[in-house]
């Protein structure tokens, strides 16, 4: 009883009908049925100004929805005198939309999860005190301390000797994962059983956690093209309904006969069904691990003609680990040497492929260098300053501006070759290699099998690196050595259309903004990537790809079912009542049954079928099953 309230309360109109069917009802038990017909009737005209009004808005701006058959349906009711049957086409209305909102919420429960985890406290050590903060006061370079069981505030370095990490609410991955002193530790993961320290890296507004956040909160509020899919049937719905009732009553002679047919016109199947679905889909999506940040991007989705990848970080793990390192004969620097020197360099670039470097570099023990004047050039490389050597570390042409010996080094396919310069000489080069992602070759064929026509590689890597990871993966278009520029005029003239593109680095940004629908992979992708993107995956795993497409086309699926549905049992019900079978109030009633009918077939879209969840359960089975079997290759 108590939900009942508290469910009426949110809906004011909806509980102001109630009270006035219920006061009509009392009128009448106590033999005043005036004073019932002039409450529902004054009450309805009250409604019909309310709507019309909005209606009137919307037309004047080019919109002409459904709600004008719900106008025209209430005011031939009261013309006819059938007050009874405004009334409850009236509580028809209200309570529809009011259940529309209810079904909304529910099924946005799991889209809102993560807001909930949401670290908001942090403990600051100023010397030997603990002061416990806002975390949205932790300034970068602040030592927190962690306690056991709590979430990690902001990203940071670990500065305990080691620390396990459960970053299933970033990851997916439930097993701990555990971390040394020096490692990167994120925000929003659960520390273990120990107390440790760490070293802010960032804000509670740029780390990672905020970040999913804040895309969980821009899908709730981005509003699903619920409303435009059933304006696609809104007029001709509208004009097949007033003829009907026009015939009816044309060829009756009785004027009740028009207001009987349009009582069971009213639109609340085709304004119920579209939104739930959407709105089910979107949070079965969440529940796989993606945020869909509107109902248009499933729609596209669902239609999907192309998909292109991107290469490191998407079909590859994004993990590179150096393979060996290349002195230039003419330099004079051995491996230990050429490595501090651009690992040095490299903590200064953003690019996966330094990690590596400085992740080679601290296993061998080696110190980094600090550099008081260092550049970027997004995608191809870095130039820093050591201990007054100007040193430039990237892909060859970007090193060969700067010294014209450098030449090629060979690499096996999969791997990638990092140039060093050093005061205009060259001084070698770094290979780094990474591991294809265990379930690639599955999602990709996944992809096929639901309709998709072509998936490509686009990437800028060298050719024979793409064209290795095209093979091993089962992709037939290959775009290689491609700059973010290339990739978006790829993107923009690839067919057929609408066309995916997935990607996670900042060059991968421009790209998935092109895209009819981009999908970053948002677990340890770049910000810019996931706010340039239309879909966000959470989980490291590149076969929720295939599991949104598979959604997407299921929601599609049931929103035109449950609209077809409601059409349907609409007209079927017009067509008796042409006839004079169903009485006005009879009619309205029967249309509750309708709206329901079509708000449960709309609820489907919650849940695939099983067929469905088995076959994208397999593809994703692989990354948990990997860890039990020989190492894949490298690539």
């Amino acid at each position: 009883m108590t939900k009942t309230f508290r469910f009426l309360k949110h809906y004011p109109v909806l509980s102001t009908t109630i009270v006035v069917g219920l006061v009509g009802l009392l009128l009448w038990a106590l033999s005043f049925p005036d004073a019932t017909r002039y409450l529902f009737t004054a009450y309805a005209i009250i409604i019909v100004v309310w709507q019309a009004v909005d209606m009137v808005k919307e037309m004047l701006a080019g919109k002409f929805g459904l709600d004008i058959l719900a106008v025209v349906a209430i005011i031939a009711t009261l013309l006819v005198g059938e007050y009874v049957a405004s009334w409850i086409i009236i509580l028809m209305i209200t309570g529809g939309e009011a259940l529309e909102d209810f079904a909304a919420r529910r099924a946005k429960r799991d889209l809102s999860a993560l807001l909930d985890n949401a670290p908001t406290r942090a403990h600051l050590l100023v010397g030997e005190d603990i002061r416990e903060i806002a975390a949205s006061e932790v300034a970068i370079g602040d030592v927190l301390l962690v306690r056991p069981s709590e979430l990690v505030p902001v990203d940071g370095e670990l500065l305990s000797d080691a620390g396990a990490f459960d970053q299933s609410s970033l990851t997916g991955e439930s097993i701990p994962v555990e971390k040394v002193a020096g490692d990167e530790v994120f925000s929003g993961t659960l520390n273990g059983q120990r107390a440790v320290k760490i070293r802010a890296t960032a804000t509670t507004a740029t780390s990672q956690y905020q970040q999913i956040v804040d895309l969980v909160a821009g899908a709730e509020e981005d509003q699903a093209p619920t409303v435009r899919l059933a304006d696609r049937y809104a007029v001709p719905f509208t004009v097949l309904s007033l003829t009907i009732a026009g015939i009816a009553w044309a060829v009756s002679g009785n004027p009740t006969r028009f207001a009987e047919v349009l009582v069971l016109a009213t639109p609340c199947p085709l304004l119920i069904a579209a939104p739930v679905a959407f709105i089910s889909g979107m949070s079965r999506s969440a529940k796989n691990k993606v945020v869909v940040k509107n109902g248009a991007v499933l729609e596209n989705l669902s239609r999907a003609g192309s998909v292109y990848f991107d290469k490191t970080g998407t079909l590859t793990q994004g993990h590179p680990q150096i393979a060996r390192i290349e002195p230039a004969a003419e330099a004079a620097f051995d491996e230990t040497e050429l490595l501090q020197l651009a690992a040095s360099a490299e903590q200064y670039s953003s690019h996966v492929l330094a990690a590596a470097l400085i992740t080679e570099a601290k296993t061998r023990g080696i110190e980094l260098s600090s550099s008081d004047e260092a550049h970027e050039e997004a995608t191809n490389g870095v130039t820093a300053r050591l201990n007054g050597r100007k040193v430039i570390v990237g892909k060859l042409a970007y090193v060969k501006q700067f010294a014209p010996s450098a030449n090629v080094t060979h690499v096996d396919p999969g791997e990638t070759a990092i140039y060093v310069a050093v005061d205009g000489m060259f001084a070698g080069a770094l290979i780094a290699r990474d591991e294809l992602r265990v379930n690639a070759r599955a999602t990709v064929e996944t992809l096929r099998r639901s309709g998709v026509e072509r998936v490509a590689l686009v990437t800028g890597d060298a050719q024979e690196t793409a064209d290795s990871i095209a093979e091993q993966t089962g992709i037939d278009t290959v775009h290689a050595q491609c700059l973010p520029a290339d990739k978006v005029e790829i993107v923009a003239q690839a067919n057929p259309r609408p066309i995916i593109m997935v990607g996670d680095g900042v060059n991968d940004a421009p790209a998935l903004a092109r895209a009819d629908v981009g999908i970053a992979m948002g677990a340890r992708g770049a910000t810019v990537a996931s706010q340039a993107a239309d879909a966000v995956i959470l989980t490291d795993d590149i076969s929720r790809v295939a599991a949104v497409v598979e959604i997407s086309k299921r929601t599609m699926r049931v929103a035109l079912q449950s609209i077809w549905i409601g059409i349907a049992l609409s007209v079927i019900l017009m067509l008796i009542a042409a006839f004079g079978f169903i009485p006005a109030t009879a009619g309205a009633l029967t249309q509750e049954v309708v709206d329901l009918v079509a708000i449960l077939a709309a609820l489907r879209a919650l849940k695939g079928t099983r067929k469905e969840d088995e076959a994208l359960a397999a593809v994703s089975a692989r990354v948990m099953s990997a860890s039990t079997k020989p190492e894949p290759a490298l690539v």
